[in-house]
């Protein structure tokens, strides 16, 4: 730096401190380019590959968790066809069987050998026995149905039903009416393509 001459303004000494340094200051980096989207991919199907494989196991986990598990196998929870034909099948039967006419016992009877087996069989037997003698005295007619009705278990051609009746008898002697509900616990078991009544318990 030289002295200035006479008569010369001195130079400014920011402007010359400014230029030194725009002289040897380096240039400013360049902000680093974001990766293009196109060059991401892989690296996101990947992980997405992961992530699905991951799923892939849970979900197979969880399903060998519900098939061991008991519940599981009651069909009542997660079969709504096979609960619908059993629910079917036994609603016709309680209402064929607990309906009579005191002319035409022998018309439930055949309804109840049709459908009854074991020890429903025997412990109805024994009832009706009862029913044929007194309803011709009585002139006794009897109707029932189905009010409603729940299949609490059903697995392996087995089901466990619990059945509410509502009942009405009319007495054409003197035509006296009563009316009655009954609810009893219903095993069924499924033999020879259709359903039929193993056990009657009133409850």
């Amino acid at each position: 730096m030289t002295a200035a001459e006479p008569g010369e303004p001195a130079p400014d000494s920011s402007e010359t401190e400014a230029e030194a340094d725009s002289e040897t200051e380096p240039e400013a980096a360049e902000p680093a380019r974001a990766r293009p989207a196109w060059r991401r991919l892989p690296a996101l199907l990947l992980a997405a590959a992961v992530l699905l494989t991951g799923a892939g196991v849970w979900f197979t986990l969880e399903a060998r968790a519900a098939a061991a598990n008991p519940a599981a196998a009651n069909l009542a929870l997660t079969d709504v066809g096979a609960t619908a034909d059993v629910t079917s099948a036994v609603t016709i039967a309680m209402n064929q069987i607990f309906s009579y006419s005191y002319d035409r016992t022998d018309v439930t009877e055949k309804a109840a050998a049709a459908v009854l087996r074991g020890a429903a069989k025997d412990s109805y037997d024994k009832l009706f026995a009862e029913v044929r003698q007194k309803a011709p005295e009585q002139k006794l007619v009897l109707t029932s149905r189905v009010s409603a009705i729940a299949v609490q278990e059903l697995r392996n051609g087995h089901a466990r039903l619990l059945v509410f009746l509502d009942q009405s008898a009319v007495r054409a002697d003197n035509n006296a009416t009563d009316s009655a509900a009954a609810q009893l616990s219903v095993t069924a078991e499924h033999t020879g393509g259709q359903w039929v009544v193993t056990t009657l318990e009133p409850r």
